[in-house]
């Protein structure tokens, strides 16, 4: 649908324009069955343009080429011979060491067999950075890319990819996040933005529709997320523009600094943040005023209110709309595969202390949706007042457990202050947890004394030990030198057999779930491209626990059930070319794959 070429009858190009959803109001309601049989009737109805289509789409593809020359020299000189559905039809490079900025169209035939994404990340990644190049280099870059359903009002939500080569692991590096900046990132005519080179001294970047502009970041370097985010929106006069940063930690030259969005949205996996540091780069602000367009806005109105209607119903819903994935915690422990103690325990008898269920009813204030998802799956929580006093977006489950089971605590309001804390520093959480409960372990074992690290107590459930080392992480101080660019790397440094004990794959951390208690999750560890991942394949399907609906859906009963290795090969394979596409796509898993969404 939002790949059809051509344009549209001049009765619908006013209806064609998207604007961006504040400007919407009226956006619920239900919606017939007959959604999806629009859908195939559509589909059908296309099969006979399909090749005329294709030569549109080449004949496009090489109008813009011809006007890539005009697009370097002016970046808002955009010629575009045709609309491309549900893409802004502009791709953005900006290299830092010249401070030269080439605007120039999208390849559409790249978009159409990578969607968009992390799909066109990846290859971006691939074509241009090749093996061997130091990922703090001049050499390596840093994508941003948006999905095509970026800047409508999907009721699946809209996220972005951040991509290159990662510092953390040497390997593939990329997170997404739900976040605004997407959409505003369209709405100023860009579908992806290529950040290469580096700044001699620290820069933020503002992306304003056609305009390009280099800022001095000097004054923000070494600030928090939230510092260098309100700074930035009190210098440019706009508290609404979206802006990507990092935090402390990446500043310090820390290989676990994330990238993150509005205050507290991360994509802080493999190390994204530390590829902006290395180029001098603090943020990049963007806003947009721009549209984007659709090939039929009636259908797809429709079936936005239909997947809408599908999403209420769905028996998942009310956890997850009040909720969240802090949901996750009273079943995992109910059913003995919670993270306690550094994996060395699946079951903590005070887990019922800080469950999502304690945080609904005793902090959430309200909840939060990503851009145009109706599943709001997100909260703003608040501690009033005692040493732990914060008020913030989150948390989610990874977090919550990085600082509660994983280290062996358990108080409610000192886990939602480290993971404010932690964002603030700009680092990720999973890391971050990994690092302080292997130390702990490490400590228990005789294997490391406190007095080899600052001093500290590293007694299991420690709340100073956990908040006094993630502010060494941040600066890199003491201690922190040594943990700052992740549990491999410090148990490499380390040595002393730490290493038998450092849980992570290729270097990167593995998440909150004790792989024992999932066996295809655990697969997913442990052949992820990026390293000890979940969100690469998420088989949530095994836990449903019913042979039947695993032989109605894989012919292999096993498949549903989460301790028997039968069939989970082809599970996660099958899990992991859905969350390819909910990633190419840029729309949130937690629809799309785990509401049983795809056939």
């Amino acid at each position: 649908m939002p790949l059809r070429g051509g344009e549209p009858s001049s009765g619908d190009r006013a209806a064609a324009l998207l604007r961006p959803l504040r400007r919407q109001p009226g956006l619920r309601g239900g919606v017939s069955d007959g959604g999806f049989d629009m859908l195939r009737a559509a589909q059908a109805r296309s099969g006979a343009d399909a090749e005329a289509s294709r030569r549109r789409a080449g004949q496009a593809g090489r109008v813009r080429r011809e006007g890539h020359e005009g697009a370097r020299e002016e970046v808002g000189r955009r010629i575009v011979a045709e609309t491309y559905y549900g893409f802004a039809g502009n791709t953005l490079r900006i290299n830092l060491s010249n401070r030269k900025v080439e605007a120039f169209p999208t390849d559409m035939p790249l978009a159409r067999q990578y969607l968009g994404g992390r799909g066109i990340n990846m290859r971006r990644l691939y074509d241009e950075v090749p093996p061997g190049v130091d990922p703090r280099g001049e050499s390596n870059k840093y994508f941003i890319g948006t999905g095509m359903f970026g800047g409508t009002h999907c009721a699946m939500g809209t996220r972005i990819n951040v991509s290159g080569k990662s510092p953390q692991t040497g390997i593939v590096g990329d997170s997404n996040a739900g976040a605004h900046f997407a959409s505003d990132l369209k709405y100023a005519g860009y579908d992806q933005v290529i950040i290469e080179g580096k700044a001699e001294e620290p820069v933020y970047i503002l992306i304003d529709d056609d305009r390009i502009s280099f800022h001095d970041a000097r004054a923000l370097w070494g600030k928090t997320v939230s510092q260098a985010t309100l700074g930035i929106r009190r210098e440019l006069g706009d508290s609404s523009i979206q802006v990507l940063c990092t935090g402390t930690a990446a500043d310090h030259g820390s290989n676990i600094a994330g990238t993150f969005f509005n205050l507290s949205r991360a994509a802080a996996r493999t190390g994204t943040g530390a590829i902006l540091g290395s180029k001098n780069v603090k943020a990049v602000a963007v806003r947009g005023t721009g549209s984007i367009r659709v090939f039929d806005p009636e259908r797809f109105h429709a079936l936005n209110r239909r997947v809408k209607e599908l999403i209420r119903i769905n028996a998942q819903y009310e956890a997850r709309a009040t909720m969240g994935t802090t949901q996750n915690v009273r079943w995992l422990n109910e059913a003995g595969f919670l993270t306690v103690n550094h994996f060395l325990n699946g079951y903590q008898p005070t887990a019922y202390k800080w469950a999502g269920e304690a945080l609904r009813d005793a902090y959430n204030v309200k909840s939060k949706s990503c851009f145009g998802c109706s599943l709001h799956c997100s909260r703003f929580a608040t501690v009033r007042d005692g040493p732990y006093k914060m008020r913030g977006e989150g948390p989610e489950y990874e977090a919550m457990a990085c600082f509660a089971s994983r280290m062996g605590a358990d108080d409610p309001e000192f886990m939602l202050c480290a993971n404010r804390v932690c964002n603030e520093y700009g680092m990720d959480e999973i890391a971050v947890g990994e690092i302080i409960s292997w130390l702990m372990e490490l400590n228990q074992r005789g294997i490391i004394s406190s007095a080899e690290c600052d001093g500290i107590d590293l007694s299991w459930g420690s709340h100073e030990a956990a908040l006094t080392l993630m502010r060494k992480m941040a600066y890199r101080e003491g201690i922190g030198d040594l943990l700052a660019d992740g549990v491999a790397a410090a148990a490499k440094r380390l040595g002393r057999g730490s290493e038998e004990y450092a849980m992570h794959v290729k270097g990167l951390e593995i998440i909150n779930g004790e792989p024992r208690g999932m066996v295809g999750y655990g697969l997913t560890y442990a052949t992820a491209d990026r390293g000890g991942d979940h969100l690469r394949s998420e088989p949530y399907f095994e836990l449903k626990g019913d042979p039947e609906i695993g032989r109605e859906w894989f012919g292999i009963g096993a498949t549903a059930m989460r301790l028997d290795h039968h069939g989970k090969g082809a599970l996660v394979k099958w899990s992991g070319d859905w969350c390819a596409v909910s990633d190419a796509l840029e729309v949130c898993k937690n629809t799309l794959v785990c509401m049983d969404f795809i056939p």
